[in-house]
């Protein structure tokens, strides 16, 4: 492939010392890391304080945990003004998953029981929901919304699907499987209008979105601090506004129940709460060393680098593009379409995930929608052009041997 067929590389980011800037970072350096986006990664300086509070919290358990509420609620203060919200509207919980758990245990059917889901929803979520409609005696509907459909058309697709008997819709801001938007907001506005109770699963907006709750208009709205944020892993935000939110419990009683909202989900037992505590300190560190705004640049540029160059790699394998349209592209996340053979299915997509990182030494997304396999690119600013020129290189050509393999098996067509 020659250098004129891809845009210039973007200049990897350094720290102020002139080091790689993922020296910040205690990744692997033998392993390959192109799949920020699932569990993120979290910089020595947030481990190291996570660890101070951790020895703290172990040497005098009686001082630490009564004072454990007062210190998480002003952890809520520093956390609510990175997403630009007010604090009070901020409850702290261990992931998305969870504070969508949370509506679903706290919500009260008000109509038919119905909720709203799309084809582009988190598996467990939407197993979740289904969940709550059966106990609601209701059921689950699925809009279908098509990868490259625009923001007016994906709104039309999921407003088709909500009827007088829905009492709950469930809307990505930012889709795992795909790697888009969904119309959020123009969803919100209707919602509202009729009102429908939106639950907004943003597991991935956090970081990667400046301002993720702007102009929004919705019920509650979830998103994981530990992923795009770098937070130490079980950092996840509850926002919730409006009468609803008075609802909203924590799935463990503990003696803050009696509390207001969002006071009650402070205080929670012997939870681990470390990771809160330091949750501001890995943002801190992003911003000060270059600046949120300069690191969602650079994570962009990567990802739209790493998408040509990998992309080009299968086309010229394969002889078929690799680019991906998407509809309401996401900033810093890449769709390139993976050789036939390849990650069909969840379950498929899961095992070649794993593969990849034990026969490859590469950490990469692989994911299914509508029966067709795909990579998802996630670049952080600790990545560099070189990791993704590496895979296609070394690795792309790999993968098309196990796509023809896969192929070739009995039953396959």
């Amino acid at each position: 492939m020659s250098e004129t067929e891809v845009t210039t590389a973007p200049r990897p980011l350094l720290l102020a010392d002139g080091r790689p800037a993922a020296r910040a970072w205690s990744l692997d350096p033998v392993m390959k890391h192109l799949n920020h986006g699932s569990f993120g990664a979290v910089p020595v300086v947030a481990q190291e304080r996570q660890n101070e509070f951790r020895a703290e919290m172990d040497s005098s358990p009686v001082v630490w945990f009564p004072a454990l509420p007062q210190r998480i609620a002003a952890a809520r203060i520093d956390l609510a003004a990175f997403l630009r919200v007010a604090p009070d509207d901020v409850a702290l919980v261990p992931n998305a998953s969870a504070g969508i758990s949370v509506v679903f245990a706290s919500l009260q059917r008000r109509r038919g029981g119905g909720i709203v889901v799309t084809d582009h929803g988190y598996g467990a979520v939407t197993m979740g929901a289904e969940r709550l409609a059966r106990r609601w005696g209701g059921e689950v509907r699925t809009a279908r919304v098509p990868l490259e459909a625009s923001e007016e058309q994906a709104y039309e697709a999921v407003m088709a699907a909500v009827d007088d008997d829905t009492d709950l819709i469930v809307l990505d801001q930012i889709t795992s499987a795909t790697a888009r938007r969904l119309p959020v907001e123009l969803v919100g506005a209707e919602a509202r209008r009729r009102g429908i109770p939106l639950l907004v699963d943003a597991a991935h907006a956090p970081g990667l979105i400046e301002a993720p709750l702007s102009g929004l208009t919705c019920d509650f709205w979830v998103g994981n601090l530990h992923k795009w944020g770098c937070t130490p892993r079980g950092t996840a935000t509850l926002v919730a506004r409006g009468e609803l939110r008075e609802e909203l419990y924590p799935l463990i009683d503990s003696w803050g129940a009696a509390d207001p909202y969002p006071d009650r989900f402070d205080q929670q037992g012997t939870i681990d709460a470390t990771g809160y505590l330091a949750a501001p300190s890995a943002l801190d560190f992003v911003e000060s060393t270059w600046g949120w705004d300069t690191a969602r640049r650079y994570m962009d540029d990567l990802a739209g680098y790493g998408e040509r160059v990998i992309g080009a790699a299968f086309a010229e394998l394969t002889g078929v593009t690799g680019t991906v349209e998407v509809g309401m592209p996401v900033p810093g996340m890449r769709l390139v379409r993976l050789p036939d053979g390849l990650a069909g299915s969840r379950v498929e997509a899961d095992a070649l995930r794993d593969r990849a990182a034990r026969e490859l030494g590469v950490e990469a997304a692989f994911t299914s929608f509508d029966g067709i396999g795909y990579m998802r690119l996630s670049a952080h600013v600790y990545n560099t052009a070189a990791d993704y020129e590496y895979f296609a290189e070394d690795c792309v050509p790999l993968l098309g041997r196990w796509a023809r393999a896969a192929r070739e098996q009995p039953g396959v067509s």
